[in-house]
């Protein structure tokens, strides 16, 4: 028999600490989108700094080598696959509550680090920018597992995947925060100096890129006081912690519910799990669902950060048809065609996901996002040649925010909310943590070996660091057969969690049968 002060979580109305926990849960994803998306504009500001090439074609004065930026992306995504798995099991050894503060203190001391690094120097400023960066990858992989499973374990079960998808969908706010403050600072910017185009860079400009990422701190900071005021999870006090009569007060601070109705009058002995992490039997039971989390997390990252890809594309197109352009200008329409992304297609996805997940479930909406992405990569992908790479229209733009929007609408937002839901209590932020590293993996895949397999080098016709036709169609249509890839493990081996108390997955350790597509066990919601 569940306990009372567990059953009563299951079966809490909605009330204004869900919506409470969503914000301070989420502050730490939208610094995740801000840190990554603001990086496309800030390396156009870094090269017209430290770049600027006099005898280049406009647009080509402000390019930082593919090297430089798939380093910096790829030391931000280590750090955060580390931290992830890091933070992850500190989640489950001490406590969610003792270290989410901690995971946020890093991004918002990280992220000012980043404004400061060090001397004037091209090399100086990049290295220390990169240490930085990594820096803030281990914060915010910190806060990956620790906000799904927080938010999931102060959920009802009705709406729990609705208000983890909720947290999630901070990341597109995120993204339009990030290219809204980077049109603002370009513009203030370039209105004090009235930069030529041929002219180099002034030395404000090393202080605009330096700003814009020291003010996404702002957001984070403002939550940490609600983050250490966070009481710890009922769940992990009563089921980890073994302290029952504590889960309950806990509980009573957070949630209008009367405490004779979560009080144990004759509490039986608890029977948590005694198998170690990574033991046989811990395999026996959840390996096949680790696995599961971990290839489908790893499939999705591959194709959800080679978006650059689709980036160079329309960034080159654009600026043929520009005459003259300075850094500031060229950053302002980049962070702008962000923006337009985020607004009309990112942010929709993830409401969509918001209101279907507890309709549709979790299976299915991951499947069909993989489906329906692989189908654009290959309308994109097989004409690129003979007719995308030469034509940048309204049908591109289209094609290119759908994969967005299915991504967010699917797996992008399903991969973070399932393995919140499957795992032990004792092993639940464990285990996200370590599908959430196998994601960063495909990520540093995707941002760095797509970027090159794309880039055949310099010749008359094209220019050296962007995208080769040839390269590009068959890295689109090779990324639709990983969305391929993605639908068949999650129709073959991810367990439907929709309806179902925590202790419910966890407890069904045994064959998988009726448990996809939203099929469940009778009595089960």
């Amino acid at each position: 028999m569940a306990l009372k002060v567990l059953a009563a979580l299951d079966k809490a109305k909605t009330q204004l600490y869900h919506f409470k926990a969503i914000i301070i849960a989420g502050m730490g994803l939208f610094t995740d989108a801000y840190d990554f998306f603001c990086i496309p504009p800030i390396m156009i500001l870094i090269g017209g700094v430290y770049y600027h090439k006099e005898d280049s074609k406009d647009y080509e004065k402000y390019r930082v080598q593919p090297v430089v930026n798939s380093t910096l992306v790829a030391i931000a995504l280590l750090g955060t696959a580390i931290g992830q798995v890091v933070f992850g099991r500190l989640g489950d050894r001490i406590g969610r509550r003792r270290v989410y503060g901690t995971a946020l203190l890093i991004m918002v001391v990280s992220s000012l680090a980043c404004g400061f690094s060090i001397c004037r120097k091209r090399g100086c400023v990049l290295a220390s920018l990169g240490l930085f960066r990594f820096a803030l990858g281990l914060g915010i992989g910190g806060d990956y597992p620790l906000s799904a499973v927080i938010m999931s374990e102060f959920a009802n079960k009705k709406t729990r995947g609705a208000f983890i998808a909720a947290v999630f969908s901070m990341q597109g706010f995120g993204i339009l925060a990030a290219s809204s403050v980077t049109m603002v600072v370009c513009r203030i910017f370039d209105h004090a100096s009235e930069v030529s185009p041929n002219d180099p860079m002034p030395d404000e400009a090393d202080i605009a890129w330096r700003l814009i990422l020291m003010l996404g701190a702002i957001p984070a900071a403002l939550t940490f006081y609600w983050r250490m005021m966070m009481p710890e999870t009922a769940r992990y006090t009563a089921l980890v912690a073994q302290n029952v009569p504590q889960a309950a007060r806990d509980v009573q601070k957070v949630l209008e519910v009367p405490m004779r109705e979560i009080t144990e009058e004759n509490p039986a002995p608890l029977n948590p799990p005694t198998y170690p992490l990574f033991s046989k039997q811990f395999f026996h039971r959840h390996g096949r669902d680790l696995l599961s989390c971990s290839c489908t997390w790893f499939l999705l990252d591959i194709v959800f950060y080679s978006s650059n890809l689709f980036q160079s594309h329309i960034y080159k197109q654009y600026l043929r048809t520009k005459n003259k352009v300075n850094a500031y200008e060229y950053a302002f329409e980049v962070a702008k065609l962000q923006a337009i992304v985020a607004a009309c297609s990112t942010i929709p996805g993830y409401w969509f996901t918001v209101y279907f997940i507890d309709i549709v479930g979790r299976v299915r909406i991951q499947a069909m996002g993989f489906l329906c992405m692989a189908l654009v990569y290959l309308a994109i992908g097989i004409p690129y040649k003979t007719y995308w790479n030469s034509h940048t229209n309204v049908g591109f733009m289209v094609l290119y925010g759908l994969t967005f929007f299915f991504a967010n609408f699917g797996p992008n937002t399903t991969t973070f909310i399932v393995p919140a839901e499957l795992f032990p209590a004792k092993f639940r932020t464990t285990c996200h943590g370590i599908s959430g590293a196998a994601g960063k993996v495909g990520a540093i895949i995707g941002s760095v070996g797509f970027l090159w397999a794309s880039h055949k080098g310099e010749d008359k016709d094209k220019r050296e660091g962007y995208p080769d036709a040839i390269g590009m169609t068959a890295s689109l249509i090779l990324l639709a057969g990983v969305c391929i890839a993605g639908m068949v493990v999650t129709l073959l081996f991810t367990r439907e969690t929709m309806g179902r108390s925590l202790e419910e997955n966890e407890n069904d350790q045994d064959g998988r049968s009726g448990l996809r597509l939203g099929r469940y066990p009778s009595g089960a919601a």
